[in-house]
């Protein structure tokens, strides 16, 4: 029955809040688990009042193995490692990990249930990364070849090979990824869309007390949850956030992160091959060398955008991974050739 499956993830939840709040002893965090514990208890209650009703029998609860691995987990690790596996095991709270102390600003909403800040640069930032990742993948992995001393032919064929592998392969990462971190999101909103409509004062308790982990007075965490939770759009978007630490404007489509991936890794994948491609013979590896290492620089360059570092410090570091990386495949190729001949 729903109602049982409710009372075990409730009671689930509870046992885990607890372990949360052992590992955060002494903290101002501990009392918001423990409040959060005592909630998902009173919701487990609500549960069991329901199924009862509806002439179920109410087993005794015992954590399963999965919660008992993740509770291991956090008395090693800690719960801000550890935040997006308690976000899908409905632990709630995990917004206050978004900073290294926890004490941040409650998010504001508009009117409009739109989130006040947005977050930008984050796929110019990942289609570079994209382009870094295949000119280094590639470049040494042509020069490996290359080092072994095959012929032009092999060198080009491989190195074809090694690029559309790769971006056959990082598409198919990013895909997995963002359609695993979209599924999260659409189960516990649903979730919390349900809990909404079964019990809004006790998640409007839910909701206050993270705002008054955060700092905020009780009778205003109070006022401002109950604001938030009269308006269930609104309610549904700032929930995800507080609660499941999950913004929603950062869920992308799949199948347009698996493109991303796959075109700006094949951009960077095709560079060390362009000499091959025009035929400059015995100069070819030569020439490959002279691109990547331009290549290279610009991706660092380009990086400090988002660093605020010196475009040359960022560009000389990043043509010294690439070079590190190439010399070493090229060394490893030429010794296997050798040993192989």
């Amino acid at each position: 029955m729903n109602e049982i499956v409710s009372w075990t993830e409730e009671k689930r939840a509870a046992y885990l809040y607890r372990v949360v709040a052992a590992c955060e002893k002494g903290t101002p965090r501990e009392k918001l688990f423990m409040g959060l514990a005592s909630e998902a208890e009173g919701q487990a209650a609500i549960w069991e009042k329901k199924a009862r009703t509806a002439g179920a029998a109410i087993p005794a609860f015992a954590p399963d193995v999965r919660s008992r691995v993740v509770a291991g987990l956090l008395r090693r690790h800690g719960p801000r490692r550890l935040r997006t596996v308690l976000a899908a095991m409905k632990v709630r709270g995990m917004s206050v990990y978004a900073s290294s102390s926890g004490q941040v600003v409650p998010h504001q909403v508009d009117d409009k249930g739109h989130h006040s800040a947005l977050s930008g640069g984050g796929n110019l930032r990942a289609a570079v990364f994209g382009v870094n990742d295949g000119l280094i993948s590639n470049a040494s992995l042509i020069l490996g070849v290359a080092g072994a001393n095959a012929d032009t032919a092999t060198v080009l064929l491989t190195g074809v090979a090694g690029l559309v592998a790769g971006a056959f392969s990082m598409a198919a990462g990013e895909y997995v990824s963002v359609r695993s971190q979209r599924e999260m999101y659409e189960y516990q909103i649903g979730l919390e869309r349900d809990e909404l409509a079964e019990y809004p004062e006790e998640e409007a308790l839910e909701l206050a007390l993270i705002y008054e982990a955060r700092g905020v007075n009780r009778d205003e965490s109070l006022r401002m949850a109950r604001q938030i939770i009269a308006d269930p759009e609104r309610a549904l978007d700032t929930l995800a956030r507080e609660e499941l630490g999950l913004n929603p404007e950062d869920l992308g489509s799949p199948w347009g992160a698996a493109l991303s991936s796959f075109i700006s890794f094949a951009i960077g994948g095709v560079i060390p091959l362009l000499p091959f491609f025009f035929g400059l013979g015995k100069n070819s590896l030569l020439a490959v060398i002279a691109l990547t290492a331009v290549a290279l620089f610009a991706v660092g360059a380009t990086l400090s955008l988002f660093t605020g570092r010196s475009a040359w410090m960022s560009g000389a570091r990043m043509l010294a991974i690439g070079a590190t990386a190439g010399g070493v495949t090229y060394l490893i190729g030429s010794r296997l050739g050798v040993g192989l001949a």
